[in-house]
């Protein structure tokens, strides 16, 4: 494929949400690739670039100046054409409670492959719906991307919720000479179950200790003798201002899996239906023995994309999120992923990335 062949994306294709995306305009940066993403989000009530997207297309702009034709709310085709990844110090408000991790899951990789350490200051929505909660970036992904190679830091300064934000996180991103290939196939055995239920503004702390014991007592019905330890947590007005309530599970096993699940605190719903919601979700992956939960698939596909070596993980059902990011991925650098059950009734999704290198490292080395 010629490097400045401009490269169509159908942003309505399968979820039809923000997944395309978002590793559409990761992929763009990396590979200096331009792109057109047509039919933005065209399976949302409300279709074309929200918020959240907006801030994230902006910010790549920044980060690798950009021509950027289309970026602008709720417009269903974007034109995007990078020149450079400039690693530096950036900071964005949301004014909203647009989700910070979504915006972190775009602007990561492309920083990993600038030739210097950045630090992305973001303000906006930390817990909020249809998103990874912080923790989860934190807790579950955060040690996953450890065995591409890849290291990041992450503060969370102030927690935000739906739907004033105010949430306000710090991400520090070292870039990679290159990815490594991630193996994920051997679940082990469960070693621990640990999280967190936490809650803030005027919610009662009670409703945070309903989530951690409806959680336990669910993980403790299937595995009686399995460490389970979930922090019960109450914010404090420095730290969230607003209402705001939610879990966040993760279990750990021998061979270093590390698999999450999650809940968001709504109205008119019960404390103990959350933390049964979070129990069970985890149960059933622990169960299957799966080493990659439903909500880290989609995350792993760019880098295996990108690493050296052939990338594999075991999971269940692909999710429509996953398909669309390979998809994305196919298309932007050429490489096939395969997709295959193995005899235990589990996906196995394997790929040979493209090996690629970070030329401002290899320039300066």
């Amino acid at each position: 494929m010629d490097i400045k062949e401009l490269v169509e994306i159908d942003g309505s294709y399968l979820e039809g949400g923000g997944q395309a995306l978002r590793n559409a305009l990761s992929l763009s940066s990396i590979l200096r690739r331009p792109i057109r993403v047509v039919k933005i989000r065209a399976n949302r009530p409300k279709p074309g670039l929200a918020n959240q997207h907006l801030h994230a297309v902006n910010m790549l702009r920044d980060i690798t100046n950009a021509d950027v034709i289309g970026n602008a709310l709720l417009s269903t085709e974007l034109e995007f054409r990078p020149r450079t990844i400039i690693g530096d110090m950036y900071r964005e408000d949301t004014h909203t409670a647009a989700s910070i991790t979504l915006i972190y899951q775009t602007i990561l990789p492309v920083l990993l492959f600038a030739g210097r350490p950045s630090r992305v200051d973001v303000t906006g929505g930390t817990n909020v719906s249809f998103a990874p909660q912080v923790e989860y970036m934190l807790q579950v992904l955060q040690p996953n991307l450890k065995r591409f190679g890849i290291g990041f830091e992450l503060k969370v300064l102030h927690y935000g919720f739906f739907p004033r934000g105010n949430g306000r996180c710090q991400l520090d991103v070292e870039p990679v000479r290159q990815l490594s290939a991630g193996q994920f196939l051997d679940f082990g055995q469960p070693q621990t179950v640990d999280g967190v239920a936490f809650c803030a503004g005027r919610i009662p702390m009670s409703l945070a200790t309903d989530m951690q014991e409806t959680a336990t007592r669910e993980i403790h019905k299937l595995w009686p003798y399995q460490d389970c330890r979930i922090q019960v947590i109450k914010h404090s007005p420095d730290k969230a201002r607003d209402n705001g309530a939610g879990i966040v599970m993760v279990a750990h096993t021998s061979t270093g899996c590390v698999l999450g699940s999650s809940a968001l605190g709504q109205k008119k719903v019960l404390a103990d239906m959350l933390g049964s919601e979070a129990s069970s979700q985890l149960a059933g992956y622990m169960s299957k023995e799966i080493c990659v939960d439903a909500n880290l698939q989609d995350q792993l596909i760019i880098f295996m994309a990108l690493a050296s070596g052939c990338s594999r993980f075991r999971t269940g059902p692909l999710t429509q999120h996953t398909r669309t990011a390979i998809y994305v991925a196919e298309k932007m650098t050429g490489v096939k992923f395969c997709v295959d059950i193995n005899q235990s009734g589990q996906t196995v999704v394997s790929c040979e990335g493209i090996g690629y290198r970070n030329e401002f490292i290899q320039r300066n080395e």
